[in-house]
Order: C-alpha cells, then structure tokens, then sequence
C-alpha cells in the first residue's frame, strides 16, 4: 500500500492521507478517481494501460515506472501495486550483520531453553500486526522484541523507532533494539544498547561479544560532604538521597538470556526534564521503584500514530516512502519541480486556457511562465495540446491545476542506475542540489535525487 502517488496525466502528486488528496482544498477528487479506476476494473482494463497512476515513492524516485490501483477496505484508503515485484523494490535488504544477529539471539536464546523465531508477525488487531526482527519467549510470559538496527532511522512519524517501540510496549513486547552505531548512544527513543561495528563472520561466533553501550550499574549515595558527585539539584549538600548510572559492559549472550528470565530490565530514569532509557539488573530496578516511591511521575509523551490523521489512509507498513514532506500549496509544489526539471511542454501565457463540453468537463490548463518574465501581451495564444486535458467534476470547472515534470523529462539523457540498496538511506536529508529532503544517496554517499543528479551530469557533460 502506498500513500504517495503520481498521476501521470495530471502530472502531479496525490497524497491519500488528505482529504482534498494535497489538491489546495477541493474536495471530492478521490471519488472522481475512484469512480474511474473502478469502472476501468469493471471493463476488465489491466492496470497499466489505465494510464493513470503511477507509484509516487521508491519507485518514481529510482526511475522505475510502476503502475497501480486503488482501493477502498473499511473506510480506508490504499493504492495497490499491479506487481508484487515493485512491492518487493520497497522492502529493506537484510545485511549479513543483521542476519548474524538475528542468528545468535535465536541461538543463544534456544541454548538457555527459551524460545525464538525470526521475523516474527505478531496481530495486534484485525488489520494491524508488529513486525519483529527476533521474538524471544521467556520466562513467566515475558516477550522480548529484538530489533537489530544498524542503518539509519527515523525519529519522528509512526514508522520511526519510537513509534514502533511504544506500539510494541502497548501490546506486551518488551522493546530491545540494538545496534553498532555510536550516534544511537545519545538518543532517548527506546532502550538502546549497542555493540563494536564487526563482521559478519565475528558477530556469528560462539566468543564474547561485548555489549559497550545501553547497559548502567545504579549508584544509590546520600548527598552529603561525604559524597563523590555534585548535587544533582543544587549547588550544595542537600542531604537527599540521588541515584547516579554507571555505564557498565555486559555480554550480549548474557544479555539474551538475563531479559529473557527477567534477570535485566528495562527503566526509565527521569534526569531533569529528560527521561533516559536503559538496562539494569531487576535488584536496581528495585531499588530505583523505592527511590521514586511517592514521587511524581510526568507522562509520557505519545509518539504520532498514522490513525489518528485527519483522514484514515492506509496505516500499514507502506510499500511507498515518501521522501519530501510537500508544501500544502500545490502552485508552490508545481514551482518547486519546475526548478528541478525542465517543462515538457512550452511556456504559455495563462489567458490560453479554455473549458470544453459538459460532464466530465475537460480544462486545458497551460503551465506558467517562471518568474520574473511577463506572460506575452496581445489576444495571440497558442493552443493547448490535448496531454494537457484534465477531467474534473463540475465544481472544478474553475479551478488551476498545478502540473509537475514527469519521470520521463530526462529520457535520451544521462540515466543513472540506482537500483541498488547502497543508494537508500532510511534517514532523510537536503539534497546536494536542490536542497529538498531525499532518501537517496549519489555514488559519493552524498544526499541527491536522481532527477536532480541526472541534469546535474547533462549541465557538466
């Protein structure tokens, strides 16, 4: 399912999680295209000789052209891929340290007679599961999620970690994600621990693999002249009792096998107005309730949920990711593609427009000219072509539609193949060129779209 797409034919992207479809507040364009994709499947039209919408995500950012449907299932909206192949171009390409992991808590779990599966889907309701890299069944009913997170990843949204892991924690799964990346150390979204960057064929032996981050001893003191840390609260000797983390190294074996029998613990540890997340014995976690008995306990702040939109799109893992977080003006949409790649069609003045027969009632919008140039004075225009050809019910009879450079602007050009998982990245950041948001990195690591990336190399070459 998707919840970004393009139409081919209005050259523009309609995003299904709003209710005018991101179309500057007009209302009723998903039940016209609806209404045309279904009477399409009624008359038996395959999917990609509809012509008319295309994935908006991965797809189209990689230069693949992948034709879908839509679809309505109480009450929710979704656009379904044709093939399942352009599904599968969505999913992320398990590394060899990922499966490693993922082997050795299986392994290591089972050895100390627990049981653990792999990509594990757990219902959490009639349409909505968790995905787990690793699910650990311990002792008293304890469930431990493994994540194994070595690549970026997102922090707000509800496919970002902290969405997953609240989802998790309401639904009885112990978050326990892990990973080898030192800049996870300093965030606060879920439990961390982390291990050295190794190799695969490290990660899968029987030896020590040490756990360096994510793990704290508690250091109960009474601060008084006596004591080793300043006051936490003041600049004197308050006389109070503080509690102090200590990092501490653990073995990840033992830490398999001690959450799975409730022997290390998850906490959360309130310093100031930041609350820090991490893993102690079950003594500490004791001790750390009977500290923080009586005393008040902020709530906590819940994470975006894809449900509680202003309009219910598909909540489920989304095969379509969008990469740029669009303006709501649709002109500004339009004017920020038109900066990126050349129009297919000429410029025209705005007084060429021209509406043409009853319902569906076509509009032959011409794109704008590009500021500061003045439209062309004098009653001469020329003629729209008939791509340009928008249907629309009768209330759109008067409105502009904004039109985008299609995928097939560049075609005779320099095309690049970043059909490669080394070319994705879940965190997203400016592009190199046109300083918008992407996903996709160039073949320097460095942030690009590939549009963007091709006419760089036709200006150079």
């Amino acid at each position: 399912m998707a919840n970004i797409v393009w139409h081919a034919k209005w050259r523009m992207e309609l995003d299904l999680t709003r209710a005018d479809l991101g179309w500057s507040g007009k209302n009723g364009v998903w039940e016209m295209l609806y209404f045309l994709d279904r009477m399409d499947a009624d008359r038996g039209v395959p999917v990609s000789e509809r012509g008319r919408l295309q994935c908006g995500g991965v797809c189209r950012e990689a230069g693949v052209v992948a034709w879908m449907y839509l679809r309505e299932r109480n009450g929710r909206r979704e656009a379904v891929h044709e093939c399942s192949e352009d599904e599968a171009r969505h999913q992320a390409v398990l590394s060899d340290e990922h499966k490693a992991y993922q082997e050795r808590i299986a392994r290591t779990a089972e050895s100390a007679g627990f049981r653990a599966d792999s990509e594990v889907r757990t219902p959490v309701g009639p349409r909505s599961w968790i995905q787990t890299d690793t699910l650990v069944q311990g002792e008293g009913g304890i469930r431990i999620g493994w994540e194994i997170q070595l690549s970026s990843a997102g922090r707000e949204g509800p496919r970002s970690v902290k969405a997953r892991a609240n989802k998790a924690a309401k639904n009885g799964i112990t978050p326990a994600w892990h990973t080898d990346r030192s800049d996870y150390a300093g965030r606060s979204d879920t439990h961390w621990t982390r291990s050295d960057n190794l190799p695969a064929e490290v990660i899968k032996k029987i030896g020590d693999l040490r756990v360096v981050w994510g793990f704290r001893a508690l250091d109960f003191w009474k601060c008084d002249v006596r004591a080793l840390y300043p006051c936490p609260d003041t600049s004197n000797r308050c006389g109070k009792q503080h509690v102090t983390p200590k990092p501490r190294d653990v073995l990840f074996d033992d830490l398999v096998r001690k959450t799975a029998a409730g022997l290390i613990v998850p906490v959360e540890h309130l310093l100031g107005a930041k609350a820090h997340r991490f893993w102690v014995t079950d003594a500490d976690r004791d001790r750390l309730e009977d500290h923080n008995a009586g005393r008040p306990v902020p709530p906590p702040v819940e994470p975006e949920d894809e449900r509680e939109l202003l309009y219910r799109a598909s909540h489920r893992a989304p095969t379509c990711r969008p990469s740029v977080q669009r303006p709501k003006d649709p002109v500004e949409t339009s004017a920020a593609r038109a900066a990126v790649l050349p129009p297919l069609v000429p410029a025209q003045p705005t007084s060429a427009a021209r509406t043409i027969g009853a319902w569906p009632s076509v509009q032959l919008v011409p794109p704008q000219p590009s500021p500061p140039v003045p439209p062309p004075s004098g009653p001469t225009a020329a003629t729209a072509s008939s791509s340009t050809a928008v249907p629309s019910s009768p209330e759109f009879a008067t409105a502009s539609f904004p039109r985008q450079p299609g995928p097939d602007a560049l075609m005779g050009e320099r095309l690049l193949d970043w059909r490669s998982s080394e070319h994705w990245s879940f965190e997203q950041r400016p592009c190199r060129y046109c300083h918008r948001g992407t996903n996709l990195r160039d073949e320097a690591g460095m942030p690009a779209h590939k549009t963007c990336a091709e006419e760089q190399a036709v200006r150079t070459s």
